[in-house]
């Protein structure tokens, strides 16, 4: 296994980690850009725009695109987060050329005007949709009430008002403000070629001219605050609780994401054994989530109406225990455990080690092999989860409600 770097003079960056005995590959393109990046008046645009790739290119229409995808049998997708969107394909290694070729294609779409308009009626029925079925964009809701005016409070599909008054001009300059050579980087894992990615990559992606990028990162305040959102229709109660927790390049996340399993996984844990083994509740876990320059704990409950109050009750009974008393010495040894086999058998696939070396080097400019980063988690002692019970008050939480119940007690200490 060996990890490889280059970087064209036009900034774009290619990375990969590249292990010869490996069977599949996948490479991908991330994009630093997300929810964060837009305004209010275009939210939404970052996941439009992922859409609008596919519709495309000055060299090949939708159609040619899907029917390439299906020729190279590859398993291939998007995504837009807050903080980037990513393009990626996974795939038999003989069939790297042609991935690449593809992928580097869509980086320069068409964005023709018939397809935006076409597309921005998918794209509000998606926002609907999600409002109509379960949890009812419990997360997106708690997310603004914890965040606020801050960036990451930006819903990432927009609003159905941000959306239809999104226009295809503000798009292309909002694709010519974020997508720069600078702010991509184009990942592989898995059995790459990686002189012919470089070379490749040099041949279609050498003459994307560069232009400056930003991104605002203001400091958070973070809002304590809690809301109901009334919905008739459902049959079930969907909490979610949010409250500090580690930025994506403080040493204590690692920490925090042990005292997340220990708390809240979705087996063995305290939410597990006191809410989901008795019965009182079909989902309640707890996992940190990591940013630029901002961190959260976030708690995700679903139960039925009549139980939301007590499981409420214990939720805040167990975060107050822990605050006060930490985790034990088995706890400690039981989620390292766990953490570290998940991340080892994961890493078994190419398409899972893409992701990891693709938030690795787009999130903090680093490279972990898979025993570097099962040494992190291992190397975790009751002291750091101690310090990040004290910096990190998970019982002072933003809480949001979606369902038939139309208020809720504040339990917050």
């Amino acid at each position: 296994m060996e990890f490889r770097e280059a970087t064209l003079s036009n900034g774009l960056e290619i990375v990969a980690e590249c292990n010869p005995r490996a069977y599949s590959m996948g490479v991908a393109y991330f994009v630093n850009t997300g929810s964060r990046d837009e305004t209010d008046d275009i939210a939404g645009v970052s996941h439009f725009l992922e859409h609008m790739v596919f519709k495309g290119t000055p060299q090949r229409t939708a159609d040619e695109v899907n029917r390439e995808l299906d020729e190279i049998g590859s398993h291939s997708n998007a995504y837009t987060s807050e903080e980037r969107t990513v393009y990626y394909s996974n795939l038999l290694p003989e069939l790297q050329e042609r991935a690449v070729d593809l992928l580097s294609d869509l980086m320069r779409p068409s964005l023709r005007e018939k397809d935006f308009d076409t597309e921005k009626q998918v794209i509000i029925e998606e926002i609907y949709k999600y409002e109509d079925q379960p949890p009812f964009g419990a997360h997106e809701k708690c997310m603004n009430a914890y965040f606020g005016s801050h960036p990451l409070g930006r819903s990432i599909l927009g609003t159905v008002e941000s959306v239809t008054g999104l226009t295809s001009a503000a798009m292309r300059s909002y694709f010519e403000r974020r997508y720069s050579p600078g702010n991509m980087t184009l990942v592989a894992a898995g059995r790459v070629e990686f002189e012919q990615l470089v070379a490749q990559a040099e041949q279609l992606c050498g003459g994307w001219q560069p232009f400056e990028t930003h991104r605002e990162a203001p400091s958070l305040a973070a809002r304590h605050s809690m809301e109901v959102f009334v919905k008739d229709s459902a049959v079930q109660q969907y909490v979610v609780l949010m409250s500090p927790g580690p930025a994506a390049s403080d040493n204590d996340r690692y920490a925090a994401r042990v005292l997340g399993a220990v708390l809240g996984d979705d087996s063995g844990s305290r939410f597990y054994w006191d809410l989901v083994e008795t019965g009182l509740a079909e989902y309640a876990v707890l996992a940190s989530h990591e940013f630029q320059g901002a961190g959260i704990f976030m708690a995700f409950l679903c139960c039925t109406p009549e139980q939301t109050v007590g499981n409420l009750e214990r939720i805040q009974r167990i975060l107050s225990a822990t605050e006060q008393e930490g985790i034990t010495e088995s706890e400690l040894i039981q989620a390292k455990n766990k953490i570290s086999a998940q991340i080892v058998l994961a890493s078994e696939r190419a398409s899972n080690r893409l992701f990891a070396v693709g938030d690795g080097w787009t999130k903090r400019r680093e490279y972990r092999t898979v025993k570097e980063t099962v040494d992190a988690y291992q190397a975790v002692t009751l002291d750091d989860i101690r310090a990040v019970l004290d910096n990190y008050q998970l019982t002072q939480h933003t809480m949001v409600a979606v369902g038939p119940l139309t208020d809720l007690p504040d339990l917050r200490g």
